[in-house]
């Protein structure tokens, strides 16, 4: 039996269309292979999360882990086939541009002065996407000294959940630890195995940008050469390259604004011209 064709959907004009269209901090670079389809103009165009999106972020086992975030990034931005691999200099600008495609471009923050006072702020997401815009870059090189230069790469947003998780698991233990019917050799050999592991963590970390290292007696981006290497540095290079991570992590976060002090923060208490407020995406209630 021959199959007809299927007719046009007659819903097709209202489902969703592209809201707003963006660019990239890396311009597709540290994406591997794969994991994103390239524009030729280097925009990408960003959808509103559907109703499935917004329950899939109200599971918090989903969130933790990650996988919540992966699924609407990549029902949202269909370029993205692997959000597991989005470099970490892209990910507050793609989840700001889904929340200002799903919700526009206000967002109450929380604003604390002292104990006492607590408000609510309107920011508006356009002014910071554009100052993250403006100031992201990657400087990949780490001249360590005359004998050696290492080369640093984003961590990816897997690396990044995986460090995150394994540091609550540390976290929570350490927690346990201070329960009064635990014995005191039992506590001492929790903070041991803890920061044991918490120390691992930040070396595995350090470890996961190294991509290649050039010295005076050759060159490498073998990852068991780098990973052999990176458990057996001396101390002053992995300050280094930790100091040199640090920085480009300060350079591309999201900083403070500064906004005009309102006649309701006066009243409130709040004295001065102007405010700097920090602003926190806390995913458990950016996207409400």
């Amino acid at each position: 039996m021959e199959l007809k064709p299927l007719s046009p959907n007659p819903l097709a004009s209202f489902m969703r269309q592209p809201k707003i269209y963006i660019r990239l901090p890396s311009n597709g670079q540290y994406w591997p292979d794969g994991s994103i389809e390239l524009t030729e103009n280097g925009e990408y165009p960003v959808y509103s999360m559907t109703a499935k999106d917004e329950l899939l972020l109200k599971v918090p086992d989903a969130l933790m882990n990650g996988q919540a975030i992966v699924d609407v990034v990549q029902n949202c931005m269909p370029n993205i086939k692997n959000a597991w691999a989005m470099p970490n200099i892209d990910i507050d600008v793609i989840l700001i541009a889904i929340r200002l495609a799903t919700y526009g471009e206000l967002m109450k923050t929380p604003l604390s002065f002292g104990e006492e006072v607590e408000m609510e702020y309107q920011v508006d997401l356009r002014t910071v996407m554009d100052d993250l815009m403006s100031r992201i870059s990657w400087d990949p090189v780490v001249p360590v000294n005359q004998d050696i230069t290492v080369f640093v790469r984003p961590m990816n947003y897997k690396q990044l959940t995986e460090s995150a998780l394994q540091t609550f698991e540390t976290q929570k233990i350490l927690q346990v630890a201070n329960d009064d019917k635990v014995s005191d050799e039992d506590k001492v050999k929790v903070f041991r195995e803890s920061f044991s592991k918490l120390t691992a963590v930040t070396v595995d970390m350090v470890g996961n940008c190294i991509y290649k290292v050039d010295t005076s007696q050759g060159s490498t981006d073998d990852r068991l050469h780098i990973k052999e290497f990176v458990n057996n540095m001396d101390k002053d290079i992995f300050n280094a390259v930790q100091k040199h991570l640090d920085n480009l992590k300060e350079q591309n976060g999201v900083k403070p604004i500064t906004v005009t002090v309102t006649d309701e923060m006066r009243t409130a208490g709040i004295t001065g011209e102007t405010i700097e407020i920090p602003l926190t995406f806390d995913l458990s209630t950016f996207f409400v």
